[in-house]
């Protein structure tokens, strides 16, 4: 785990207000956190924001109009903030893309390089966006994958079934956060 990063994305608080199931999600990240620091893993938090205008906004792209029209991910409104449960320390990165992907019109990339990152932990919500979206890049880019399965939300149960039971196995190690936490924990 020395080159690995676990990436927190799109947890900010309109995101939370929408997906949030009442099932302690919240409190299951936190706990993967924690686990990330106490064993010396860098935490990289990854939020989406718009500029003011949407100039970066196509309008053929229908999930970020749709996006604009609910109001969200403008950049400087109190929804976009990290969740106040699960905010950065000092310390910790703070990305900010403008698409789907981590790394889509973000400097991800250089930062994970920078640090000589190779592997990532993928967190967030939702997992049939912003997770499904960062692990084909991340597949792509030929970075090591593990998904922390109960550390990723998404409005639709079954697609999130789906896509961390059938399809993530393919690419990625799927675990839990207490399976991730017990394999990182300082001996």
């Amino acid at each position: 785990m020395a080159n690995s990063a676990l990436l927190v994305m799109d947890v900010q608080r309109d995101v939370v207000a929408i997906a949030d199931d009442g099932s302690g999600y919240l409190p299951r990240l936190r706990r993967a956190i924690d686990g990330a620091r106490a064993a010396g893993i860098p935490v990289i938090y990854v939020v989406l924001e718009l500029r003011q205008g949407d100039p970066e906004v196509s309008p053929r792209n229908k999930v970020m109009t749709n996006a604009v029209r609910a109001g969200l991910f403008t950049e400087g409104a109190p929804g976009t903030e990290i969740h106040q449960d699960v905010a950065p320390q000092k310390g910790d990165v703070v990305v900010t893309k403008r698409r789907g992907s981590a790394f889509s019109g973000s400097d991800l990339d250089l930062v994970l390089r920078a640090r000589a990152i190779d592997t990532l932990v993928l967190t967030g919500i939702a997992t049939s966006a912003v997770v499904l979206s960062t692990l084909w890049h991340a597949i792509d880019l030929d970075f090591g994958l593990t998904v922390l399965s109960d550390a990723c939300l998404d409005t639709d149960p079954d697609v999130h079934r789906m896509l961390t039971e059938k399809l993530f196995p393919q690419w990625a190690d799927v675990v839990t956060v207490e399976e991730w936490c017990e394999a990182i924990a300082p001996q």
